[in-house]
């Protein structure tokens, strides 16, 4: 067996940043251990990139190695986790079409909404769900349910009215402090009265703080693979999660679903009241079983290639010409809600 050479195109963060950066960095390390990652892309016979990041750069590579395997690992739809940019999902999936030879989902459900918004199907694409860095998100020293008050924990690093804050107001003023004490870590745009607020935290001071809760809960809407979810749950928490998005598919028997105000408490009852029965049921793939699906699923495509049964993508002057018109359309759509914006905030000033 030929072992190919992969690379993730990416500008990683190494302080507090969102879900997609703490996954792609467990998943180089994988592939570092596996001795298949590569730090230069010109050298890979992979690359591997996220949604719509630094896909100028991605066509540069294209064009200038022209047989190079591009692997999207599509995110969202934007649309539906932003409740916006739906400029931006036309520009992921026109790339997506025109240049990448195999395409990731997250879930399912992301699948199917990319599907709705206009995602083309292509011959190889797969869903494959995150997965935490293990020696971090684990179960070492996590504490047993608390006898005194049971300890719920909620994550968002992004302030974005999705991600739930409805419901984390509506607990804020509704839950029994006398039963339970909440803590919300990162950027929120609301402030608590009962609710503890911590600012966000790197990924191995979060770990440890959320092994000394009990339930993670989260309320975000149409969220496609929550890392901050599944990292709870790696961590032995089970789950109080709304019904949207990806969460089902993530939670599965470890937790308990919700839909609004009328049964997030309900939710949170019944989990604290059947705790080790659902803690018992948590059951996610590890980062090693995640990354050997990553890397099986480009090999495939990479064998294929060899085998002269598939032939990536190639540059075009067609492609270049709708590649470079929808660029257009998306920089025209930036500076006409930048200027939007700017007039919206000047005429509140003036009122």
């Amino acid at each position: 067996m030929v072992r190919c050479k992969i690379h993730i195109f990416y500008n990683f963060k190494d302080e507090p940043w969102g879900g997609g950066n703490q996954f792609l960095k467990a998943l180089r390390d994988y592939f570092i251990r596996k001795n298949v990652y590569v730090n230069n892309p010109n050298e890979a016979d992979i690359i591997l990139f996220n949604s719509h990041h630094l896909i100028d750069s991605i066509f540069s590579i294209k064009k200038k190695f022209r047989n190079k395997i591009i692997i999207h690992r599509v995110d969202g739809p934007v649309f539906f986790v932003r409740g916006t940019d739906k400029q931006i999902d036309e520009i992921i999936f026109t790339f997506s079409n025109l240049f990448a030879d195999g395409v990731v989902y997250q879930s399912k459900w992301s699948k199917e909404k990319c599907r709705q918004l206009g995602m083309p199907e292509t011959h190889y694409e797969r869903i494959i769900i995150n997965a935490p860095d293990p020696n971090i998100f684990n179960r070492d020293g996590k504490k047993p349910l608390n006898s005194d008050k049971i300890k719920l924990i909620a994550v968002s690093w992004s302030p974005n009215p999705k991600k739930g804050f409805d419901i984390y107001r509506y607990l804020d003023k509704n839950l029994d402090f006398k039963r339970y004490e909440m803590t919300f870590v990162g950027n929120s745009p609301i402030k608590f009265k009962n609710i503890k607020l911590i600012r966000p935290l790197p990924s191995e001071e979060l770990a440890t703080l959320l092994k000394a809760h009990d339930i993670y809960i989260t309320a975000s809407k149409d969220d496609p693979c929550s890392n901050a979810l599944i990292e709870a749950l790696h961590c032995g928490l089970p789950a109080v999660a709304r019904n949207s998005g990806g969460h089902p598919e993530i939670v599965g028997k470890a937790g308990e679903l919700f839909s609004n105000e009328k049964d997030v408490i309900r939710a949170i009852e019944r989990v604290s009241n059947n705790y080790y029965f659902y803690q018992s049921n948590i059951n996610l793939p590890s980062i090693d079983d995640i990354g050997k699906m990553y890397y099986e699923f480009g090999y495939n495509i990479y064998n294929d290639t060899i085998s002269n049964i598939y032939c990536p993508k190639q540059i075009s002057f067609k492609k270049i010409f709708w590649f470079n018109y929808i660029k257009t359309r998306a920089f025209i759509w930036k500076i006409y809600n930048k200027f939007k914006k700017r007039f919206v905030s000047d005429l509140r000033m003036f009122r």
